[in-house]
């Protein structure tokens, strides 16, 4: 077992620890059972559909060889070259180019890419991003960040519970009477985030060497997350907005371009990757990478003809779905 692995499983039995003291903090003893047990629960409820319910999150609809034609096979080829089973593909529509993998196994997987990803990047930069989220399926970090996910959102939940309690004078009774009931409310749902970053980070930058070596090209990768990072500056996600607790397993952060590779990104610096795909390009002998002098353009390429590629996984012979309207409930 590698280190990463045993690193993530420490953090992982860390957030799981954090639930239960949060247990306790609400009803001591039998608070801290009540909480062990919904920890097993929430851990069951996203092996099984966490997957389903991120999809349904993004809007994201499912599409085949007739409804996308050149985007399906390009993934059915990175798979093959994978040695991984074909996931179901899926296209999301966002202006904002990005992708992402969920699936409890490589056997019930999924990757799914934004409409703004396969009209604005290159054919090569499209192919080298659904390779790092083949990649992540590979390493299966989707089950991994979708369940540290869910574990960090009910610890959040249980915060303000506790926050509740307090209002009742339950927190007073609590360990560390209400000063630590307090400080329990603030700091567990900080320290939760803190380690599902921490998670997702880990496991980023060896989905970037996998992936650069299922497409065959370090650049590629380089290419396009510099140019996903430039847009995703300045294209909202909406989606990702309504659920920022799915914005780690993006390959690019789809809140905000993060400038820091501290505790507070759930993604490494984009300079700090590219330069380790820079390394791996050394070792390839594919040739150096440079910063593409168009980052955040329109994405217009040519092709060995000369002709345009801009939209080719989008263009003629594509049927997608049009975009399904979120229905908003009482609540808003």
């Amino acid at each position: 077992m590698s280190f990463s692995m045993l690193k993530t499983g420490a953090l992982l039995a860390f957030l799981t620890v954090i639930m239960v003291a949060m247990g306790a903090f609400i009803g001591g003893q039998s608070g801290m059972v009540i909480a062990f047990v919904i920890a097993l629960a929430t851990n069951a409820f996203s092996y099984w559909n966490a997957h389903t319910i991120v999809l349904r999150m993004h809007g994201a609809q499912k599409v085949d060889e007739r409804t996308a034609p050149d985007y399906y096979r390009m993934v059915a080829d990175l798979a093959h070259k994978a040695e991984l089973p074909m996931p179901d593909v899926y296209i999301m529509h966002s202006s904002q180019p990005n992708a992402f993998a969920t699936g409890r196994n490589p056997d019930n997987s999924a990757v799914c890419a934004s409409t703004g990803l396969l009209e604005m990047l290159s054919p090569n930069e499209v192919a080298a991003v659904m390779a790092h989220e083949l990649a992540h399926i590979k390493n299966r970090d989707t089950l991994i960040m979708t369940v540290s996910a869910t574990i960090a959102g009910a610890i959040s939940m249980m915060a303000t519970m506790l926050q509740y309690s307090m209002l009742f004078g339950r927190g007073r009774s609590g360990p560390g009477g209400i000063i630590g009931t307090l400080a329990a409310a603030l700091l567990a749902p900080m320290a939760a985030m803190l380690v599902q970053m921490a998670i997702s980070r880990s496991r980023e930058y060896n989905a970037d060497r996998i992936g650069a070596e299922i497409c065959g090209n370090p650049a590629w990768l380089a290419s396009a997350l510099q140019r996903i990072q430039a847009a995703a500056r300045n294209v909202h996600m909406e989606s990702a907005e309504r659920a920022p607790a799915t914005a780690h397993l993006f390959i690019i952060n789809p809140l905000f371009g993060g400038t820091f590779d501290n505790l507070f990104s759930t993604h490494p610096n984009t300079e700090n990757r590219v330069e380790a795909l820079r390394e791996l390009a050394e070792e390839m002998g594919t040739g150096a990478i440079e910063a593409p002098s168009d980052a955040g353009d329109s994405g217009e390429r040519e092709d060995r003809d000369g002709k345009p590629t801009r939209g080719r996984f989008l263009g003629r012979g594509s049927r997608i779905p049009p975009r399904k309207q979120h229905r908003r409930g009482p609540w808003g």
